[in-house]
């Protein structure tokens, strides 16, 4: 919070953000098979995003939070992740909807640039404008679990899990995302 605070976004202005970004409500769904929507984002690097066109061919994992406390959740898929260097493409996608944290998203973003390393900002892509798509794909009821997929070289989902991270579902994770990507076409 002091890192926000220290950018002009006091700590009371960002709990409003954050409680209206926060107030709509959308039941989880699991939505295996399906493509991922279409939407526009920023990486913490500066470069525009388009998920999933602008994912390399292959397979790609994405970790999406809606809100701050979803944090935890995140970095202990990620460490897994990194650990067993699964060799794909991963982006952590923290997707913030409603028009006032859209207000403060150089702000929102220059606090997420200053607890991360600039190393792994080009993995970081926040989306504000088209949050709704995802969070319509997803839901986000119980909003501190990340919501986790691995989308195949066409942008659909083949593996999806939003009831927090366990070993097991990180080692089932991993596996599956090792066979799709040594059946890409070299």
């Amino acid at each position: 919070m002091k890192k926000l605070s220290s950018i002009g976004l006091t700590s009371a202005a960002l709990a409003c953000v954050l409680l209206v970004s926060c107030s709509s409500s959308t039941p989880n769904r699991i939505p295996l098979g399906e493509t991922f929507p279409e939407v526009s984002g920023k990486a913490l690097s500066g470069d525009e995003i388009t998920l999933p066109n602008d994912l390399p061919d292959g397979p790609a994992i994405l970790i999406v939070a809606y809100k701050q406390r979803a944090q935890f959740d995140c970095d202990r898929w990620l460490n897994s992740l990194t650990q067993f260097q699964t060799p794909v493409t991963i982006l952590e996608v923290p997707t913030i909807t409603g028009w006032a944290p859209r207000q403060f998203s150089s702000q929102i973003d220059e606090g997420m640039r200053g607890g991360i390393p600039r190393s792994a900002w080009g993995s970081v892509v926040t989306v504000y404008r088209n949050g709704d798509l995802i969070r319509d794909f997803t839901g986000n009821t119980g909003g501190q679990n990340a919501r986790v997929m691995l989308l195949d070289a066409d942008g659909r989902v083949v593996w999806f899990h939003d009831q927090g991270y366990g070993s097991q579902y990180g080692v089932e994770l991993d596996r599956l995302a090792r066979e799709i990507a040594a059946k890409k076409p070299s």
